[in-house]
């Protein structure tokens, strides 16, 4: 039962977290789009308002005519929406899959003994730590070296390739992309919750006081917004590696993990030119470069012979006991009527039956052979031969017999 409940909660947790997150980055790459396509407003009443850009769109059978004021309006209405909510529901979603998931079931997830050997619970320290420690890095560079965008630019982008080396060889691969990709997202929700409202607050509270505003927290907002908008490919990478273990289960996994957030930089770079009217296709021309690299990087390599047998020739079959040999050893632990590693068999699927193991011989290739997925963080230390072992039982035919 406790299982199932974690079920849920994964669900629901991943259903809203996705819904929010389409909401806060669609209203982020909106708001790029929207202010590198204002036009100075022909309308001599309007540019006495002290609007300095508009933009006439139609959409839904409507028209839409959003401006931006240079400062403010001499009058700010009641009804001024604020995106912050967006942001927010997004972060405290993603905790709470990363909570239910990763650090609930730290043993499983977090750990990888061949990369670093530690405790559940100093696994979940460390994991914590990685989030909190990447915000009061990145906000101290910003503090430090904020008056020079270029300068903080390298600097953070240095910070993040140190924190995901770093990352690869503590956690598990799996882990470790979806913790990088967290802590940007910490970076970014943060960069919400600690400048920019609070900075707009300020801007808010001095017009309707009637004294000048300090352009200062103008500035800092749209530093931080920046920062964002570049961070978002990324991110959205990360949390979505989990599902594509050719990644994160390669053995330099930090340089595939920096290569292809670099290559969603670079993509995400031409678009905001573009919105600027300068198309400049060296930029996707790059990330799309710097993509085959990994293709190839990351490309499976030639399995490794079984062991010859005493004529000299590689066996051609391999005994199904040993197959279930290597399940009991390897798989069973998550995967059983009665796993001691879950509280249920792991997506109910069960290998500890010879009708179960014949059932699920395609994914017990495709993950612990092909993908190398499986298991997870190599819990049960299973081999390469034991793995060569299956990849040459599923394609000798599958046989339950010998």
């Amino acid at each position: 039962m406790e299982g199932y409940i974690l079920d849920w909660a994964n669900l629901l947790l991943r259903w809203v977290h996705v819904i929010t997150a389409i909401a806060w980055i669609g209203s982020s790459f909106y708001f790029v789009w929207l202010d590198n396509s204002l036009t100075r407003p022909e309308d001599p009443a309007l540019k006495e308002k002290g609007v300095g850009g508009e933009l006439w769109a139609v959409h839904g059978g409507g028209f839409y005519n959003p401006q931006k004021y240079l400062t403010a309006p001499k009058s700010l209405p009641e009804n001024l929406h604020w995106f912050y909510w967006e942001s927010y529901s997004t972060w405290m979603t993603g905790f709470g899959l990363l909570v239910v998931l990763y650090l609930f079931n730290a043993s499983t997830y977090l750990i990888d003994k061949n990369v670093f050997d530690m405790s559940p619970g100093a696994a979940v320290g460390f994991a914590v730590s990685y989030l909190v420690i990447g915000w009061v890095v990145y906000d101290s560079i910003c503090r430090l070296f904020g008056k020079s965008d270029r300068v903080v630019g390298i600097l953070v982008a240095v910070f993040v390739g140190v924190a995901a080396y770093a990352a690869c060889h503590i956690f598990s691969g799996r882990a470790a992309f979806l913790l990088t990709g967290a802590m940007i997202a910490t970076i970014m929700s943060a960069n919400v919750l600690i400048w920019i409202i609070p900075g707009q607050r300020k801007v808010v509270a001095a017009l309707k006081a009637g004294q000048p505003v300090d352009p200062i927290h103008g500035k800092r907002g749209k530093q931080r917004s920046v920062h964002n908008t570049y961070f978002t490919l990324p991110v959205l990478f990360a949390m979505l590696s989990n599902h594509y273990s050719m990644t994160y289960a390669h053995k330099q996994n930090w340089l595939v993990l920096i290569l292809i957030m670099l290559a969603g930089v670079l993509i995400r770079q031409f678009f905001i030119l573009k919105h600027k009217g300068k198309i400049n296709v060296a930029w996707p021309a790059a990330g799309v470069a710097l993509l085959g690299v990994v293709a190839v990087m990351i490309a499976p390599q030639p399995r490794p012979q079984v062991a010859s047998n005493a004529a000299g020739e590689a066996a051609t079959a391999v005994s199904f006991a040993k197959v279930q040999e290597i399940m009991n050893a390897r798989c069973v632990q998550c995967h059983a009527e009665a796993p001691k590693m879950m509280p249920t068999a792991a997506k109910g699927i069960k290998l500890d039956t010879v009708d179960e193991i014949k059932a699920h011989a395609q994914l017990i290739y495709q993950q612990a052979v092909q993908q190398k997925a499986m298991p997870l963080g190599n819990v049960t230390q299973i081999t390469e031969d034991e793995r060569a072992l299956l990849g040459q039982w599923f394609e000798g035919g599958a046989k339950t017999t010998n």
